[in-house]
């Protein structure tokens, strides 16, 4: 059992020590894109910390999981293990367990439903505004133009995924403001940014009393415009990306006096205009190999009894 319950608190810390040590952190903001690495490995972590305290658990509790968690290994290893002396608590933990992982699966797949139902309402109303030509075909064109009084641009992913812009977006930005725009679009497309906010959104939503599970899902929602915008401002420079945010959004209020508690614009337009340095090459490459070592951790506790007496 003491595997088992090794394995429930390293996920159990993770959960609740990262949210802490991730909002001290002043180095997301200049790489986002790390940054979004670091939090898909801790939450990996924390989840395959869990299935395999569930896997460690179900095998004490019933023979017949052992039997198929253990059929290749000798004898001396699973005895290394002591599962018969896990105690009735090994069944409870394995259901448990096992009961949330089945809800995060439940969580993700009511999700992905949503996000599907949204793309065709959206889908439908854009063709009710932007119909169809003769002899033109659905999904022909990544490029949508519509007619519109506020200046708007955003991606609309699925199997013909398309780039839309209102009319007053195109008369109010000029040359590269709108290329900085379409850049953005276009960065969020490439890196599936999409996908991560719907893992973050199902596991926030079905766990809201984990302190992890809430900030992955708020951190994804920053990092992916920030990381975005760096994909503008390298092509066509961070104060045409900056013009062109602005432009997008000054008539939403959330430059007034008394913006929305929520409102990332301004914050993002003022790191577009006092970049800070980014981080050097090898500060980058060993925050990337420490948090691919997070989930890995779990995996090398669960192994050291059988390495042990393998040894």
């Amino acid at each position: 059992m003491l595997v088992s319950f090794a394995l429930l608190l390293l996920g159990a810390l993770t959960a609740l020590v990262t949210p802490r040590l991730m909002a001290r952190a002043r180095w997301p903001e200049r790489e986002p894109v790390v940054a979004l690495w670091v939090w898909q490995c801790v939450v990996a972590g924390v989840l395959v910390s869990f299935a395999l305290s569930m896997t460690f658990s179900a095998a004490a509790a019933w023979q017949a999981v052992r039997g198929h968690v253990f059929a290749p290994a000798p004898h001396a290893v699973v005895e290394a293990y002591a599962l018969a002396g896990y105690g009735p608590w090994s069944a409870v933990i394995a259901v448990l367990l096992a009961l949330g992982g089945l809800w995060s699966g439940a969580m993700l797949v009511r999700e992905i439903r949503r996000a599907r139902r949204r793309r065709r309402l959206r889908r439908a109303e854009l063709l009710v505004r932007a119909p169809l030509l003769p002899g033109e075909e659905p999904g022909a064109d990544r490029l949508v133009v519509l007619e519109g009084e506020r200046p708007d641009a955003w991606w609309l992913p699925g199997a013909a995924p398309r780039l839309v812009i209102t009319t007053a977006a195109l008369s109010r930005l000029k040359g590269r403001q709108l290329d900085a725009v379409l850049a953005h679009e276009q960065g969020h497309a490439q890196a599936r940014h999409d996908w991560l906010l719907h893992c973050s959104s199902a596991l926030a939503v079905g766990f809201p009393q984990v302190p992890v599970f809430a900030a992955f899902r708020d951190e994804m929602h920053r990092l992916v415009e920030l990381a975005a915008d760096d994909v503008a401002s390298r092509r066509f420079g961070r104060l045409t990306t900056a013009l062109a945010l602005v432009g997008l959004n000054e008539d939403r209020g959330v430059f007034g006096p008394c913006p929305p508690p929520d409102a990332q614009v301004p914050l993002r337009v003022n790191r577009l205009l006092t970049p800070a340095d980014r981080l050097t090459a090898g500060r980058r490459l060993r925050l990337t190999a420490a948090a691919a070592l997070v989930p890995v951790v779990p995996v090398a506790v669960a192994f050291v009894p059988g390495l042990r007496a393998l040894g």
